[in-house]
């Protein structure tokens, strides 16, 4: 089957999701690697990426591309991070902000070979303390917290450009565990609709039970 290019740096490679390795003969998360005609190209798991996830769901279009910057909320021990540093590449920044210095840990080891990944310990309800990150392109947001569009609406604000995108995870049982997943998401969707316009919404099972992935572009 080869490699196919399905976006810019993302690949299908025999059939399976990849990303060109940004850094040769190194995994993240123990991903299989593949070698072929000089180029190394990591899987991307759907089961452990909800970027992933919503690619196979049939996203679209993905914002995410060489040389942008891109401010990650909620980048964990840097699994889909890692793939959006493959994407952006050499010219390109993703700043990474995760409150757990545990997974901290993880992600500074990720920036000693990865440079283009920028690690910012700090709460993502709280972007002042982070302002040094400057205007980006695209805010990519995976938190589990109850108020998870507020995070993502003050960081917008605060960071993204006029008419970026944001990617948002949305987690229903995070927000509300007493209603259904559906009532939830036609709330956070409503809430959003003041600040960005929907491009498209991917529901991630059987990926991600009770998570909808938002596109969304900045209106305000």
């Amino acid at each position: 089957m080869g490699v196919v290019e399905l976006f810019e740096n993302v690949f299908s490679v025999n059939g399976r999701l990849a990303t060109e390795n940004f850094v040769p003969g190194v995994r993240v998360y123990k991903e299989k690697l593949h070698k072929i005609e000089n180029k190394e190209y990591r899987e991307w798991d759907p089961y452990r990426s909800k970027l992933a996830g919503a690619i196979r769901k049939g996203l679209k279009e993905l914002p995410i591309k060489s040389g942008i910057c891109v401010l990650y909320l909620g980048a964990s021990t840097g699994t889909t991070p890692s793939h959006v540093s493959d994407i952006v590449g050499k010219k390109g920044t993703v700043f990474c902000v995760e409150i757990s210095p545990q997974s901290m840990n993880r992600l500074i080891q990720l920036s000693e070979k990865r440079e283009n990944l920028i690690p910012i310990l700090d709460d993502a309800r709280k972007p002042n303390d982070y302002e040094e990150v400057g205007i980006v392109d695209v805010i990519y947001q995976d938190v589990s917290q109850p108020d998870q569009d507020d995070i993502l609406i003050a960081n917008a604000q605060k960071f993204l450009k006029k008419e970026g995108i944001a990617m948002f995870c949305v987690k229903s049982q995070s927000i509300d565990i007493l209603k259904q997943p559906c009532e939830v998401f036609t709330q956070v969707k409503n809430k959003l609709a003041r600040y960005f316009k929907i491009i498209q919404e991917i529901e991630l099972e059987p990926y991600d039970k009770d998570h909808l992935f938002l596109v969304l572009k900045r209106i305000k």
